[in-house]
């Protein structure tokens, strides 16, 4: 028995629209060609698909042969369209209710048409509507057709709504990926990288491309042995137990030609709910700054005990001296012993508020105290104070008296030619030490100048770092390696800058800008 030839119609319609539910991602053109096709076997005269979003609000997805102005009277009654639980019960005979008067109201009578709402698991997710311009309602068959292309209508936004919230998870996960500061790798349970992140290739001087398909072992070699378990280690001896188990391990990370990098990789395992490893995520993060900062902690313990423990010495040597019963001292002895008593307790006040300015800064910074300051005046004091504390060196200030005031704290910057003075008469075993400025359009700038044996070039670009000292001069000389340190801060807080003066014949040349007043 032959099928009508509307049913045979029907069935193609339908296996087409199956076949493009299957490979067309696209859901506007996929509702288009459901539309078509409903309007052709109804024999309708134009249609819409609406789509309701999550937040309840509609939208026309598709129309066709539907006049702007109508799609405008239509998007208000959209609106209307309540929302119930039970689609059944309400939002089906309301949807169907509000079309057709909708529809006989704008036509004038001359329309008639049939809607069906898009239903998925329980929820109106959408409607078709199909208009016909003559006489006659829609029979029982032309409903289960429409009903039929409804089903399909909602398989199809289900499966875009799916496919859009898998494309946006993957963005996110791509975006997390991409944009993290710390190396990511994703291993498969055979320990081969199927994900690398860019971090992760900066770190390494390769490019993801490149990583990806690797093992874990050709691309994670050790300098030398790490701190912890390594990952075959712990997989031997049954790792990971638990979805929650993870490892962490610590070296210097081998990176072919480049220095090796300290990082620290985690270890975390994906584990599917029937208990089967899917994915191993690995985090490495550069943890170079955290090895240097260990690095400055040893380093300032070793220099605050050496340097704290020789005026401590000298003091308790000369206050036990003095106190001895057995012996009588001249007041000469007594005078000298007291003097060296009171400088090394200057040199241990001078430590302590180095380091306690140190603190500060790490802190957040000290606060200044501004006012006019003259800094020919500060040259002039400093000068004074240092002279009478060495008689192998000349100290000489060098400033035009007309020298513009600057808007500053007077102390500190007291502080930092101190700190170049003492410096000069420090690593200078003699000579000369000016102290000269120069006036600029916007800007002073103050120089400290020696005869010594001058700063080498390898230590130029690291003479302001915290605790820095020279390898040569610190055998030599005592020092925290926190007065330039300081030095530069001061000045930076005052908005100048200070530099180590380049070519210069003899000794040491150190410079300092600060802003000039504004008139």
């Amino acid at each position: 028995m032959m099928l009508p030839d509307f049913r045979v119609r029907q069935r193609d319609y339908l296996l087409e629209i199956t076949r493009a539910l299957n490979q067309e991602l696209d859901l506007d053109k996929l509702l288009d060609r459901i539309l078509v096709i409903s309007i052709e076997l109804l024999a309708g005269q134009g249609g819409l698909i609406a789509l309701r979003d999550k937040s309840g609000a509609w939208r026309i997805a598709v129309s066709h042969d539907i006049q702007p102005a109508f799609l405008k009277l239509i998007e208000p009654w959209l609106a209307q369209i309540p929302y119930n639980e039970d689609p059944a019960k309400f939002e089906v005979p309301e949807i169907s209710r509000l079309f057709e008067q909708l529809t006989y109201t704008a036509s004038l009578g001359f329309l008639t048409g049939v809607g069906l709402p898009l239903i998925d698991r329980q929820h109106v997710i959408g409607l078709i509507y199909i208009f016909r311009n003559y006489t006659g309602g829609f029979s029982a068959n032309d409903r289960i057709v429409l009903s039929t292309f409804a089903d399909q209508a909602a398989v199809a936004v289900r499966n875009a709504q799916l496919y859009t919230q898998l494309s946006q998870e993957k963005q996110r996960a791509d975006a997390l990926l991409d944009s993290a500061g710390d190396g990511i790798l994703i291993l498969g349970p055979d320990h081969k990288i199927e994900r690398a992140n860019p971090a992760f290739g900066r770190m390494i001087g390769l490019k993801p491309s490149r990583i990806q398909n690797q093992t874990h072992d050709d691309i994670i070699r050790w300098s030398g042995k790490p701190q912890g378990m390594t990952l075959e280690t712990a997989e031997a001896g049954g790792w990971p137990l638990t979805r929650l188990a993870q490892l962490y391990v610590e070296g210097d990370l081998q990176r072919g030609e480049q220095p090796p990098l300290p990082v620290g990789i985690t270890y975390a395992p994906l584990i599917s709910p029937e208990g089967t490893l899917l994915n191993i995520i690995a985090t490495v993060r550069d943890i170079t700054r955290f090895r240097q900062a260990e690095e400055l902690k040893s380093t300032f313990i070793s220099i605050i005990s050496h340097e704290l423990k020789t005026p401590i010495a000298l003091i308790k040597g000369y206050v036990g001296t003095l106190r001895r019963e057995d012996a009588s001292w001249d007041s000469e002895i007594v005078k000298d012993s007291l003097k060296i008593i009171e400088e090394e307790s200057d040199h241990l006040a001078g430590l302590i508020e180095d380091m306690l300015d140190a603190s500060r800064l790490q802190a957040g910074g000290f606060t200044l105290r501004r006012s006019d300051v003259s800094l020919v005046d500060v040259a002039h004091h400093v000068a004074e104070r240092f002279q009478t504390q060495t008689s192998r060196h000349q100290i000489v200030v060098d400033m035009p008296d007309n020298l513009p005031v600057i808007f500053g704290d007077e102390t500190r910057l007291r502080q930092v030619l101190s700190n170049l003075v003492s410096n000069a008469i420090k690593y200078a075993t003699g000579g000369e030490i000016r102290i000269s400025a120069q006036e600029r359009p916007d800007q002073i700038i103050v120089s400290v100048s020696d005869q010594g044996p001058g700063i080498a070039i390898a230590d130029i670009p690291h003479v302001f770092d915290r605790f820095y000292r020279s390898p040569d001069m610190s055998r030599h000389t005592k020092g925290t390696g926190l007065g330039l340190y300081l030095a530069r801060s001061i000045i930076e807080a005052h908005g100048g800058s200070i530099w180590v003066e380049p070519n210069i014949k003899e000794g040491a040349k150190i410079s300092f800008s600060l802003p000039r007043p504004q008139d």
